[in-house]
């Protein structure tokens, strides 16, 4: 039986996103949820856990669009339907980043 290892609460967010991991061509993807401590997204390609990167994506604070860049690591990849679902977690989020995250987990 597989345990839900993320520890805080996460809230659905469906963005565009581009996943830019270290060594490796940007890739697009689109966001599934979000939390303060990580993300997942939705992808066509695979890759592993443990590879480290960047995703990019723009999310509204306070009806403005704001786009977020921050590093991650690979936490899963799982092939679900058609298309690979990527657990990232965030290594760095700098103040502006961690406040658009807060603001929109109210």
């Amino acid at each position: 039986m597989l345990v839900d290892q993320r520890q805080s609460a996460r809230k659905i967010m469906r963005v565009r996103a581009m996943m830019v991991l270290d060594g490796a061509a940007p890739v697009a993807a689109r966001t599934f949820d979000l939390s303060m401590g990580g993300m997942s997204v939705t992808t066509g390609t695979r890759v592993n856990p443990g590879q480290t990167g960047q995703v990019v994506f723009e999310m509204l604070v306070d009806g403005k669009p704001q786009i977020i860049t921050t590093r991650v690591k690979v936490a899963h990849c799982i092939f679900s339907g058609d298309e690979f679902k990527v657990g990232f977690m965030f290594q760095t989020l700098n103040a502006d980043a961690t406040a658009a995250i807060t603001k929109f987990m109210r």
